[in-house]
């Protein structure tokens, strides 16, 4: 077993930085978005933070949404749904989450000073329940899909940031929710076109044939397991 690495330990050696955006769409609903997250240890971090989403990391994580991430400063970055497709990126200094904390754990036990993160949909919701109730109103409202960087509006966008080292394992961590198979399936066909699927990686669900155990569950004893079973598969 691994130790539990305690998140005060982690904040001394990793940093966070995301891209924050509101999408204003044309039905008047607002959509607050994040389109990529940076981990990388703090001997890592570049002098220019927006040159991380340029570099190659160790490994792509894909999750659900957002969650509960937020900026720690002032962002003022609003589009319509028209310019989706020009979004440009600008990182800022992130506040850690819960999740984060197990992806830090996962890159300190297999040595690796960059993670990028991408989401099934960019909606920010802490409330997974919420979030799959609302992507799919606002889909069957107005037809946008856009608030997916795997839509097709945004494949030069996914093109850039699936850039990786050779070999690098894409990880699948989205749940195992049944509400997000349309979500799931746009991510993987994209992949497949985009990518190599013999770089998939993540800890399925028995039984099924793409959903995968997100990295945080309920009982700390599975959070513990995960961590391990993660880093057991990857060094593998």
């Amino acid at each position: 077993m691994f130790e539990f690495i305690p998140a005060g330990m982690l904040k001394n050696n990793f940093e966070v930085f995301g891209h924050f955006f509101l999408i204003n769409l044309k039905s008047g609903d607002q959509i607050n978005c994040r389109s990529v997250l940076e981990i990388v240890t703090k001997q890592s971090k570049p002098p220019e933070i927006d040159s991380l989403s340029k570099q190659s990391p160790n490994a792509i994580f894909i999750m659900m949404n957002p969650g509960s991430s937020v900026p720690l400063e002032h962002v003022n970055n609003a589009i319509s749904e028209e310019q989706i497709n020009q979004l440009v990126v600008s990182l800022v200094p992130t506040k850690p989450d819960t999740t984060q904390y197990q992806v830090m754990r996962v890159m300190h036990y297999c040595g690796w000073d960059h993670v990028r993160v991408l989401n099934i949909s960019d909606m920010r919701d802490p409330k997974s329940g919420n979030f799959i109730e609302r992507y799919r109103n606002i889909e069957e409202i107005t037809g946008f899909q856009a608030h997916s960087i795997f839509s097709d509006e945004r494949t030069d966008e996914l093109q850039g940031k699936l850039k990786k080292k050779p070999k690098a394992p894409i990880i699948c961590a989205w749940g195992v929710s049944a509400g997000l198979e349309p979500l799931i399936q746009r991510c993987l066909v994209k992949i497949s076109i985009i990518s190599d699927m013999s770089d998939l990686a993540g800890l399925m669900k028995p039984d099924t044939e793409n959903k995968y155990f997100h990295p945080l569950p309920t009982l700390q004893t599975d959070k513990v397991k995960w961590v391990n079973n993660m880093v057991r598969e990857i060094k593998a």
